[in-house]
């Protein structure tokens, strides 16, 4: 008898109900470069949305690659209001998933779980200048 396989534990069920599981995950680093203004839902939860520039050499096939890519970005409640007060060009990683930006458009945006400032930390620390 096969042993049966070991799921990670952040697999969802698949929401079509086939039985399957199915992975929704992705990490991306790049520079702010378009932030639209901070906006509330009518249920009074923060939206912020912007755009987010990735540029990196990454190997495919044993030969190196020039990626670049910008891609919307959707934080709601805490997330947006990091996303709201990251400087313009400030780099950053977002974690999240993807989805249609709405019912009538398939394009993807990334809808960030979490915000991290990429510039000006060490160690998760902010820096500040010593007077």
């Amino acid at each position: 008898m096969a042993k049966p396989k070991l799921q990670p534990k952040s697999l969802l069920p698949d929401p079509g109900f086939t039985g399957k599981r199915v992975l929704n995950t992705i990490t991306l680093s790049g520079s702010l470069v378009e932030r639209k203004a901070l906006r509330y839902t009518p249920a009074g939860i923060p939206v912020s949305e912007g755009r987010l520039q990735h540029h990196s050499t990454l190997i495919e096939n044993g030969s190196e690659r020039q990626v670049e890519v910008e891609m919307a970005v959707l934080a709601l409640g805490d997330a947006a209001r990091w996303l709201e007060a990251a400087p313009l060009g400030g780099m950053m990683r977002i974690e999240g998933f993807i989805a249609a930006r709405g019912r009538n458009s398939r394009t993807p945006v990334i809808h960030a779980n979490t915000i991290e400032y990429l510039e000006g930390n060490e160690n998760g620390t902010i820096l500040q200048e010593e007077d």
